[in-house]
């Protein structure tokens, strides 16, 4: 088989791909970086010839043309698993919904209930052995690739070849494929690390023990976090994560990566997408040590937790006095995505010796207010990522508490405790009228 000629004979132009799509076609652009930017460009020109055509798609990294071009959804309407800053302001347009889901069932959730009229993903060119890659973001991609009717590949040479399992799919598979403009990927620069983030990273650092297994979310506080371990007298972590950062390519290059003591795939960084800088996409290409999976395969409180000392530290936007964690909405307004979060708290507990952390700093700002993060209750509408009953550790500027096994008012007073000094007794007045501290407590 010669997949020269294969390639020759499916290369065809955005806008005949474009033309391929009809009114009602749920259309699928993938995840992350593995979104299609000449496609796109091409189905907006076509909008006038098209009613409802629905959009999924994935943290995206730039403004997607079907969007800008019908503000009014008149033609296109996008359905998202997970918010980036652009995402969010689509949401409040009212452009784009929200699906709730468990990252880690992304795969099973195409294979069994979601119907695909056409997936166009960006991939890497064609290798010699008629395989294009998925790049960074393996996640469901190769499950929307087996779901669709129909599946257009747009090429990049900017994508960085990544190993792994699920990230390929062969020129016999794909419909079509286009040639992209190969523009340097979007770039996601790490947010500064504030006194408080740094703060909360020395409060976890001397509770991770050599040898533990690393899951970091995105951050100045996991950003923190990753700082601290690269000069702490820490050795052989391993790195079993979501969303690969720039802060492990610090780890790593610090010598502290070996992934020596893990259970499942031994020695290697294990992720299923990463969004960073050019020099985490630099350092992913090609290299090893780094293996892409299947989201399912990273994410799924079973996998998780075949893991020795597993480490899970996120980022929550507030926590209730009972410990209920939001890190997705605020109010009824939506902000993000339950993403991994709550399976990889539930892994980390699973794990023998394993731990999870829930960071957030004391207070954030409303306009020229500062607002405390531990609240008595959450606001109407607000989405509960994580439930009072998994979370663990909890960690402020002001101090580290672990609620498992601890009574509602125990629970109350721990949370109190490392809030900003300046709430601490309201806190406690709200925790008093409302009940959730009993007399005994007061």
């Amino acid at each position: 088989m010669d997949f020269q000629v294969m390639l020759k004979q499916k290369t065809i132009t955005a806008a005949t791909a474009a033309a391929m799509v009809e009114s009602g076609w749920a259309v699928d652009y993938g995840a992350s970086l593995n979104q299609p930017d000449v496609f796109d460009a091409a189905l907006a020109e076509r909008k006038l010839a098209l009613r409802d055509v629905r959009i999924r798609y994935f943290l995206t990294t730039k403004p997607r043309k079907v969007f800008e071009s019908d503000p009014e959804q008149q033609h296109f309407h996008g359905e998202n698993w997970h918010f980036s800053a652009y995402d969010r302001k689509l949401y409040d347009q009212g452009v784009a919904s929200y699906i709730p889901f468990n990252f880690g069932e992304g795969p099973r959730l195409y294979r069994d209930y979601i119907d695909v009229d056409l997936a166009v993903i960006k991939t890497t060119p064609m290798d010699k052995h008629g395989y294009f890659n998925f790049g960074a973001s393996t996640s469901h991609v190769r499950a929307i690739c087996e779901k669709a009717q129909r599946v257009i590949v747009e090429t990049s040479t900017a994508l960085p070849v990544c190993y792994g399992v699920e990230n390929v799919i062969h020129i016999s598979e794909v419909d079509a494929v286009i040639e992209g403009d190969n523009a340097a990927l979007t770039e996601l620069m790490n947010a500064p690390v504030t006194s408080a983030d740094i703060s909360v990273a020395n409060l976890i650092i001397p509770e991770i023990e050599n040898g533990a297994c690393l899951q970091i979310g995105i951050g100045g506080m996991p950003n923190a976090v990753c700082s601290a371990l690269a000069t702490a007298p820490i050795k052989d972590l391993g790195i079993h994560t979501e969303m690969f950062v720039d802060g492990m390519v610090d780890l790593v290059l610090a010598g502290k990566v070996t992934g020596a003591y893990k259970s499942t795939y031994r020695g290697k960084i294990v992720y299923t997408f990463t969004q960073g800088t050019q020099r985490t996409y630099d350092f992913l290409d090609g290299n090893e040590m780094c293996i892409s999976l299947p989201v399912n395969e990273t994410n799924l409180t079973e996998n998780i937790a075949r893991n020795r000392k597993v480490v899970s530290i996120n980022n929550a936007m507030q926590i209730d006095l009972m410990g209920q964690v939001a890190s997705e909405s605020a109010g009824f307004k939506h902000r993000t995505g339950t993403g991994g979060q709550l399976q990889f708290v539930r892994g980390a507990f699973m794990s023998e010796g394993g731990k999870s952390f829930m960071c957030l700093s004391s207070r954030y700002m409303k306009g020229d207010q500062p607002r405390s993060r531990i609240v008595a209750g959450h606001p109407p509408g607000t989405t509960i990522t994580t439930p009072r009953t998994d979370v663990m550790y909890v960690v402020t500027e002001y101090g580290m508490v672990n609620l498992k096994g601890k009574s509602i008012p125990d629970r109350v007073n721990a949370l109190i405790s490392i809030a900003h000094p300046e709430d601490r007794e309201g806190l406690e007045k709200q925790a008093r009228s409302s009940g959730l501290l009993p007399r005994r407590f007061l």
